[in-house]
């Protein structure tokens, strides 16, 4: 996708003006023929074929997350696993196809649509004649109106999770025949097609202790190509088995064994047969698709020949001189060197044996990748402390440079390498449309220029008194930037490595008239700028004396004239009222979260160019949500939020405005950065009640970009999916956005063949 914001401004305005001025360019550039939507960045990557294909039988065992503590997918516990379960087994009016948009489930309905708007809104959903229970009963309305009462929020008995859209509908009734539903809304609903999906038959929403406790470890009613035969709570797997009285094309496979198996073990599962498919990390990725590579030596197990057809090292990765030194010592005069020579090579040949037992272990899988329907971004906690300022947020994210992060992450893994755009929708999506311009593209001088606006300035002292505590959440880390005042007192000729920067061209009365220096002036859209922005110093004046004179500026030697700072430069530290801009980064510390810590560092050099400091706190896995997120104890902090085909509806409490609860606290919903405003609130109520589509995509693109401006989050990347398979599976693995199909997998016939995406050139693993 294309992230074409506007132009570089002036670095010294108001920031009222730069929230409305930029708001208007994402309308103006709406108004074009070319839909912003795009396409799906990444195909599915999931060996396709045929049905005919696919043979008959077997069991596919799957790696997932957890054995999951409710199949209820209305619960407040439910997770992935359930999820998946419920996909298998249940019925869903809509599924997604491969833009993440919703489909008519033709296995279960004939039509839905709308069939009166004055004076209510009703909709009729006419079911598949052949749609039963696993019981024999048709599905009908009194399935739909039982899941309608317990989830509306009208009677508190039933614990539900959510009730969005559920509690818009007036009443449901049997339509013209038993295969006709007729839905009455009270309150016009735009997303309609996100409801019903799972339906559960009333034997589980037809009271408060059969939803509450029903549904929780076994589901004796289905209605999908498969049914839930048992939950092993001890094994750690849920088994699906064939439904015998599905209507649709027949499973190909007997069972699917979901198996709870933690990330880091999943390689060793891999290696001993016990998976089949399962969702990976890219440290396994990298191994498995090693053992997939190129012809290796029997004996070694390493490539014949090395790039560019060289001679590739030895086994272990040792050269042939070493390997040729190892001989000789190990045949020498030296009978004690010779004897410690002659253990190191046995335990060498030991280790071989065992990584080409695993090699070839792995060699029957492939990785199959593609990209997740879901976005990684970085949340700034807007609470209280330095990013309560509005300008401060806005600064941290110019001072991203998105596309490097993008590429940090994806390139590697011959990914589409591209920035998300938007907080509500991921390219492809219909209500996609870059929407970053609102916030402006990455810019080091307008960052600091923000910064000083909100009185944060480089360079001066910063002074603590005895239980006084630096900026940000973390109050217990000592100022590692506190200065003594001792810099300001030398003389020009001493030399501290200070580069200014902008000391071309200046007025002859040394002054500047916007608050920059000279050589910012000319600040356009070249790429000159852009390499100057990461080492650009502090906004300020030089005298003809060549003493620094600017607020906080650091006196000391000076380049000679013209001549740049280091790309990547640090700024000077920035203070307010003697405190430090330190900001606290809270991390998960779990083996499966070394991308994010990755991107964390990244960031941290990227905000040190503006003089923000950070202070990396690393908290257990567990409790990073709960007792971080949740509770608002962080500045900075990356987490991902999943794509949704209904924005209006699932993306609006987590960027609605937080509000008083009764008893004195602030309810956030799912807004965990604490930043909201009534205008985006109003737009997504609105875009909830309009039944016009292209009407809803305009006002959630509007709502998006004063996301951007309000600058509570900055989407960065969509996350990557990357999966081992069997080579011979079909139809499993990367599925993007759309709904798996599970009576279609199974195992390849031999010398068939699955069909796979071919990887764009732009999109190869770097070097």
């Amino acid at each position: 996708m294309s992230h074409v914001g506007v132009g570089p401004r002036a670095v010294m305005r108001s920031v009222a003006f730069l929230t409305a001025g930029v708001l208007a360019v994402p309308a103006l550039a709406g108004c074009t023929s070319e839909d912003p939507s795009g396409k799906p960045l990444a195909e599915r990557d999931v060996a396709a074929a045929a049905r005919t294909s696919v043979s008959d039988g077997g069991t596919l065992r799957w790696a997932v997350d957890s054995v999951p503590d409710t199949l209820n997918a209305f619960q407040s516990d439910a997770d992935a696993t359930t999820t998946r379960v419920a996909q298998a087994v249940l019925p869903s009016m809509f599924r997604m196809d491969e833009t993440g948009s919703p489909v008519r489930n033709p296995d279960y309905l004939e039509s839905a649509e709308v069939v009166d708007t004055e004076p209510k809104q009703v909709v009729v959903y006419k079911l598949n004649q052949q749609a039963v229970w696993s019981d024999g009963r048709e599905i009908g309305a009194a399935d739909f109106a039982a899941q309608w009462r317990a989830l509306s929020g009208k009677d508190s008995a039933y614990w539900t999770a959510r009730n969005a859209g559920y509690d818009r509908i007036e009443k449901i009734e049997r339509g013209a025949s038993d295969l006709e539903v007729k839905v009455t809304f009270s309150r016009p609903y735009a997303d309609w097609k996100a409801l019903f999906t799972p339906l559960y038959p009333k034997d589980v929403t037809g009271t408060p202790d059969a939803f509450n406790d029903g549904a929780r470890r076994a589901l004796k009613v289905s209605a999908g190509p498969f049914a839930v035969k048992k939950v092993d709570t001890k094994g750690d797997q849920v088994v699906l088995t064939g439904n015998p009285r599905w209507w649709g094309e027949p499973a190909k496979l007997d069972q699917i064994v979901l198996r709870a198996v933690p990330r880091d073990e999943r390689v060793s599962e891999l290696v001993a047969g016990k998976l089949d498919l399962a969702e990976i990390d890219p440290e396994t990725a990298d191994e498995v698709g090693l053992a997939a590579g190129p012809p290796r030596d029997a004996a070694t197990g390493t490539p014949l020949m090395g790039p560019g057809g060289s001679p590739a090292a030895g086994a272990q990765g040792r050269s042939a001189a070493e390997a040729l030194r190892s001989w000789a010592v190990a045949n020498g005069s030296d009978e004690e060197a010779a004897e410690e020579e002659v253990l190191a090579r046995e335990e060498r040949r030991e280790a071989e044996a065992k990584a080409r037992r695993r090699q070839q272990a792995l060699s029957g899988f492939e990785v199959r990748k593609s990209l997740e329907p879901a976005y990684t971004q970085l949340a700034l906690n807007g609470a209280d402390g330095p990013l309560a300022d509005e300008r401060v947020r806005r600064a941290v994210a110019r001072a991203l440079d998105r596309e490097k992060l993008a590429e940090a992450v994806l390139k590697p893994l011959g990914l589409p390498a591209e920035p998300v755009g938007s907080h509500l929708a991921l390219s492809g999506q219909p209500a996609y449309a870059d929407g970053s311009g609102a916030l402006g593209e990455q810019n080091a001088k307008e960052a600091r220029a923000l910064l000083a606006d909100a009185g944060w300035v480089p360079g001066g002292p910063v002074k603590k008194k005895d239980g006084e505590e630096a900026a940000g959440a973390e109050k217990d880390k000592k100022d590692e930037e506190e200065k003594d005042g001792k810099d300001e007192k030398k003389s020009e000729g001493d030399d501290d490595g200070t580069y200014i920067v902008g000391e071309d061209n200046k007025n002859t009365d040394g002054k500047n008239t916007d608050g920059r220096n000279e050589g910012d002036r000319n600040d356009d859209d070249g790429g000159g700028d852009d390499a100057k922005d990461g080492a650009d110093r502090e906004s300020g004046e030089k005298h003809s004396s060549g003493k620094n004179t600017a607020q906080g500026g650091a006196p000391g030697a000076y380049a000679p004239k013209g001549t740049a700072a280091p790309a990547g430069a640090a700024a000077a530290p920035l203070a307010k009222d003697d405190k430090a801009l330190t900001l606290r980064f809270v991390l998960p510390s779990g083996p499966g979260s070394e991308t994010l810590r990755t991107v964390a560092d990244r960031i941290t050099d990227m905000l040190k160019e503006i003089g923000i400091g950070t202070e990396v706190s690393k908290v257990p896995d567990e409790s990073y949500f709960k007792d971080h997120i949740a509770a608002g104890e962080y500045d900075l902090a990356l987490y991902s939020w999943p794509a949704s085909a209904f924005p209006a509806t699932d993306a609006r409490p987590i960027y609605a405005k937080p509000v008083p609860a009764a008893d004195g606290s602030l309810n956030v919903a799912q807004n965990y950065t604490r930043v909201g405003t009534d205008q985006v609130d109003q737009l997504f109520d609105r875009a909830m009640t309009t039944l016009d589509q292209k009407e809803a995509r305009g006002l959630l693109r509007k709502a998006d970009s004063r996301i951007w401006a309000a600058a509570g989050s900055v989407p960065l990347y969509q996350r990557p999916q990357l999966v081992a398979a069997r080579e011979n599976l079909a139809n499993a693995g990367a599925f993007g956005f759309e709904t798996p199909v599970y009576e279609d997998m199974g195992f390849l016939k031999k010398g068939a063949h699955g069909s796979r995406p071919s990887a764009p050139a732009s999109s190869s693993p770097s070097s």
